[in-house]
């Protein structure tokens, strides 16, 4: 294989996943070439004129070859852990010192340092190491997902959790994918542009559970919760306590009105209207 310096100068990170695949394969389909950056090269999927090379964030010297060479960054956040930011934080460093001169980044709607959202912070603390980098970069700051919503039901159908009845305004990763896609086809004109990514309405979880009734036909209802009851039905998983804090103030920041809000970025940027959750149940699994 050439030189890194030789290769396509986009690079796409998470192409393994369900929004870097996306991402990659519309990308793909447009004529772009592209460097898919991937842990395993093996898994990377195979589409005309990419080019996988090995590397993960927390390795600087391997994500600094790489990135040679590359103008354009597609940075889809790290799998939620312990050490997420310390990972972005190296990942942000390696790409500056390669030379990479705009990032494009998958942020969290809401993102602050002192979000209910525990994750949210994580996120504004990532943004504010790029813009420390000098390198361009444009925000993509996704509200909660529409694709995770049927899974907070579980078994039992119940979606349970302290959001009180506070709203969000869930997005499709359908919808995120052609919006990065938009940006990347040509970044030089969303050079320090922030865009909040929504559907179309906010919702509160119960109705979204109603949404979620009427279109599986499976019964979904919304249990409200205390935040000490919220800690104590999910003390069985045994997870770590960053775990619990994140999941529990996916529910607080929404009743604190951290979610809600509905953004006209996903229309400016793709020309479509964002997909609605009734929608959503409607489109085949991409």
């Amino acid at each position: 294989m050439a030189s890194a310096a030789a290769l396509p100068d986009l690079a796409v990170t998470g192409s393994t996943g369900g929004l870097g695949g996306m991402v990659a394969r519309q990308l793909a389909d447009a004529g772009f070439a592209q460097r898919l950056l991937v842990r395993d090269t093996k898994r990377a999927p195979a589409l005309g004129d990419t080019f996988p090379l090995a590397c993960s964030y927390a390795d600087s010297g391997a994500a600094r070859s790489a990135l040679e060479g590359v103008k354009t960054l597609f940075m889809v956040s790290a799998a939620e852990n312990a050490e997420r930011v310390q990972e972005h934080y190296a990942f942000v460093d390696a790409a500056a010192a390669a030379g990479v001169e705009h990032v494009v980044y998958t942020s969290l709607f809401g993102a602050a340092p002192d979000a209910a959202f525990t994750l949210a912070r994580d996120h504004y603390a990532t943004e504010e190491r790029i813009k420390a980098s000098g390198m361009a970069y444009t925000f993509l700051r996704d509200n909660l997902y529409l694709d995770v919503l049927p899974l907070l039901a579980g078994t039992r159908g119940v979606i349970q959790g302290p959001a009180g009845s506070g709203t969000f305004a869930g997005v499709a990763r359908e919808d995120i994918a052609r919006c990065a896609v938009a940006v990347l086809r040509d970044p030089a004109i969303h050079k320090g542009k922030v865009y909040n990514l929504t559907g179309p309405e906010e919702l509160s979880l119960a109705r979204a559970a109603e949404v979620l009734t009427q279109g599986t036909g499976r019964t979904v209802t919304y249990q409200p919760e205390t935040v000490d009851e919220a800690y104590a039905s999910r003390a069985s998983y045994n997870a770590p306590q960053w775990q619990l804090d994140a999941w529990v103030s996916t529910y607080t920041s929404i009743a604190r009105g951290e979610m809600a809000g509905v953004s006209p970025d996903v229309h400016g940027l793709t020309g479509q209207d964002p997909i609605s959750l009734a929608e959503f149940l409607t489109r085949p699994v991409l």
